[in-house]
């Protein structure tokens, strides 16, 4: 027999025979859903590409043996279980889940897909895990705070930042899921003798919502910790500085961008974390198996640029607390 025939049969039964398959398996094509209760990012998701830097230096490579499906509700909490079940239909091997509501929703859709959760909620006392060290059912992932929301903590420092401030603006989304934070807001507020204004954001309209704040007269302004506020940072930045307002931020993104201060842990370095989670669920570890992960480094960044063009003197002693200090 002709022998480039037999070699033609021989590769032909390779790729008919069981073993053919472990070519298959390892061109399998893994699939991570993303789901996000904001509007999509002009350019790439900050969480997503980290995600895909993480797992490009663990084999699994975007375009080739890595498709990442994103759902973004646009604001809408009612279109998140529908969202969350698209996922479930586009057969997606794990979701990573923002906020408590995206959460939720992952949760309710299919209790077998791993679910990686990031944000700033407490998921015992919502039910999603048993506990933080031992979370038991599909569902891990990674807090911003310890404890709380940190929401406390940054007014506090805002507080110190602008020390004749009496009267204060927090500034918050048109999400059911920020109660919490108001919540720990007007406790701080108390204790600090500071009058506090609330004002929420609707269909993303941050003018108006800026509006109704400088009409209240206060004297700083805190930025709730939220999703929305992470990608429409520029907008609130900048409207912020023409109403010359003491603000306080989320991430230390908020500060580079032109913020005055912030208090926080490192978002680069949660969103890695969140990859972590990722790629533990795309090799088969159980998510009850992973203890929920809270940071334990904070930092206080403040920019001394904006600082000086506020005309705000920013106190010695806080300076000296600052971790960074932005010139």
């Amino acid at each position: 027999m002709d022998r480039r025939l037999l070699i033609g049969i021989a590769v032909a039964c390779a790729a008919a025979w069981p073993g053919g398959a472990l070519a298959q398996t390892a061109a399998r094509i893994h699939r991570v859903g993303f789901l996000r209760p904001g509007r999509a990012y002009p350019g790439r998701d900050p969480t997503s590409g980290a995600v895909a830097k993480v797992l490009a230096d663990a084999g699994y490579v975007e375009g080739r043996n890595l498709i990442f499906e994103e759902r973004y509700a646009d604001g809408q909490p009612d279109r998140l279980a529908a969202l969350a079940r698209e996922l479930v239909r586009a057969k997606v091997d794990v979701i990573v889940a923002v906020g408590a509501n995206a959460v939720r929703a992952a949760a309710g859709a299919r209790r077998t897909i791993p679910i990686v959760m990031w944000g700033n909620f407490d998921p015992v006392a919502l039910g999603l895990v048993d506990s933080l060290a031992r979370p038991g059912g599909n569902v891990t992932g990674v807090l911003i705070a310890p404890d709380g929301t940190l929401a406390a903590k940054r007014l506090e420092l805002l507080k110190a930042a602008v020390p004749h401030a009496s009267r204060i603006a927090l500034l918050v989304p048109d999400d059911p899921a920020i109660a919490t934070q108001v919540d720990e807001t007007r406790k701080a507020a108390g204790s600090l003798a500071v009058d506090l204004t609330v004002t929420a954001v609707r269909d993303f309209n941050y003018p108006a919502a800026f509006a109704a704040i400088v009409a209240a007269r206060p004297d700083a302004l805190l930025v709730a910790s939220h999703q929305y506020f992470v990608r429409d940072r520029r907008e609130i930045i900048d409207l912020a500085a023409r109403h010359r307002l003491p603000a306080m931020y989320e991430w230390r993104e908020h500060v580079v961008d032109g913020g005055l201060m912030t208090y926080s842990t490192s978002m680069a370095a949660l969103q890695r974390r969140v990859a972590f989670y990722v790629e533990q669920a795309l090799k088969g570890t159980s998510p009850g198996a992973l203890p929920v992960e809270r940071p334990t480094r904070f930092e206080l960044v403040i920019n001394m640029r904006t600082a000086k063009t506020l005309g705000l003197a920013v106190p010695p002693d806080l300076l000296r607390r600052a971790d960074e200090l932005i010139k």
